[in-house]
């Protein structure tokens, strides 16, 4: 890398821009004939300016004080020019700033990182992921004044010894509003919204070598909730005479028909329902999560559902489907669902998505990469981790192997008696 160049300082005073006859001070600095300008921060009378010397006139208390910081100002310019040439970087005039300023790679911090990172990605992210890099942001921020005693910490100082103690506050935090501790997971995850910060520093230059090189992520693996037939059924047909516990139960099940997610089951319009290629209705939608366009076949139940809420004042107001229903209530609405039906499940809406992989299609018999594409998703291997075979399945299939066991174990077995 190049690090041969010319580098000079001139001080010079802004006479063009002089108010009550006093000039602001600047700092041009020169290298290879590219030039940059730092503000002084300092005024001088235009009377008291020497333009031959750049520097104050005469030899008055407030005319040393000035050249005094002039003195610094070149001291510390040049140092930051030897600096940058003793560690080979690549010199230009807006390097030297930099360096001036603590704004060069070597002085970036975790709060650089971390705003670079919320300006870039606003519009690029969802509001859901915005808002758990947000919380992240916020763990960062007590983890460091609890541990360091400090609001920041610059990139080049973070070490594998910073990511264990960052794991370990987040494992033994206590929560202010009564929620309970994180479980492993949910620690992982902020960790893994850490690192892919540090990982966009190393891309950008910020730093050099990548504090996370030797940790390793420990997510638990856990079986994915769904409902049986049985209990899909009893959701069904259960009697609710309040409204709300109604349309939440709505929503749920046409969930499972279609496998969308609460998000986009509320943000579906008519002109979201079309005729398929089969000449029967189906849902033509672009996924808010992943914005990646899907078709799904309405099954019967979910048309009856769509059907049940045509007129709907409500919904016809919101230009939807379904009535918006807020976020925040509907899974504790479900759990009131959950409780009425005898289920001893965890509701969330998300079962729902489970469900229709598991209990509507793969234990019908539909091939595990339709399931897939109505899923929405780009890899199989992810739709084998949502629709795990259910216990019935598993109970059938075992049972037709006793059955060939048993038809075994039931025929005659020949034998061949030799006389002595």
């Amino acid at each position: 890398m190049k690090t041969s160049s010319t580098f000079s300082i001139l001080f010079w005073a802004d006479f063009a821009r002089a108010n009550d006859n006093q000039a602001s001070l600047y700092a041009r600095i020169t290298v290879n004939g590219k030039r940059s300008t730092i503000s002084l921060k300092r005024k001088v009378l235009i009377s008291d300016w020497d333009a031959h010397r750049n520097r104050a006139r005469g030899n008055s208390q407030k005319s040393r004080v000035l050249n005094s910081y002039l003195d610094e100002s070149y001291t510390f310019l040049f140092e930051c020019y030897r600096e940058l040439k003793a560690e080979r970087k690549l010199i230009t005039a807006q390097a030297v700033k930099a360096r001036y300023f603590g704004e060069d790679d070597d002085n970036r911090s975790i709060m650089d990182i971390v705003n670079y990172h919320n300006e870039d990605m606003e519009g690029k992210l969802k509001w859901g992921t915005q808002k758990n890099y947000f919380t992240t942001q916020r763990y960062i921020s007590k983890f460091l004044q609890k541990t360091y005693r400090t609001s920041d910490k610059y990139l080049q100082e973070l070490d594998y010894d910073f990511i264990i103690k960052f794991e370990k506050y987040l494992r033994n935090y206590i929560p202010e509003d009564h929620q309970k501790p994180m479980g492993n997971n949910t620690v992982m995850k902020h960790i893994e919204r850490f690192r892919k910060l540090i990982n966009l520093s190393h891309k950008l230059g910020w730093i050099e070598r990548d504090p996370f090189i030797n940790f390793r992520s420990k997510l638990i693996k856990k079986e994915r909730g769904f409902l049986s037939l049985d209990e899909l059924l009893e959701i069904e047909n259960k009697q609710l005479n309040i409204a709300r516990l109604r349309q939440v139960r709505d929503l749920f099940v046409f969930s499972c028909y279609t496998s969308l997610s609460y998000i986009d089951v509320i943000h579906l319009s008519e002109d979201n329902i079309r005729t398929g290629i089969d000449g029967e209705l189906w849902i033509y939608y672009r996924r808010e999560k992943t914005t990646k366009p899907i078709r799904i076949p309405l099954l019967p139940k979910a048309l009856a559902i769509i059907e049940s809420y045509k007129g709907n004042q409500k919904a016809v107001s919101q230009g939807r489907l379904f009535p918006k229903i807020s976020n925040q209530k509907l899974n504790s609405y479900l759990k009131e669902i959950a409780d009425v039906c005898g289920i001893k499940k965890n509701l969330t809406f998300h079962i729902a998505r489970h469900t229709f992989a598991t209990t509507v299609t793969l234990s019908n018999g539909m091939p595990i990469e339709t399931v897939s594409k109505l899923l929405g998703h780009s890899k199989i291997s992810t739709t084998q981790i949502y629709a795990k075979v259910i216990e019935r399945k598993v109970s059938d299939d075992m049972q037709r192997l006793r059955t060939h066991f048993n038809q075994l174990e039931s025929e005659p077995t020949s034998k061949t008696h030799h006389n002595v």
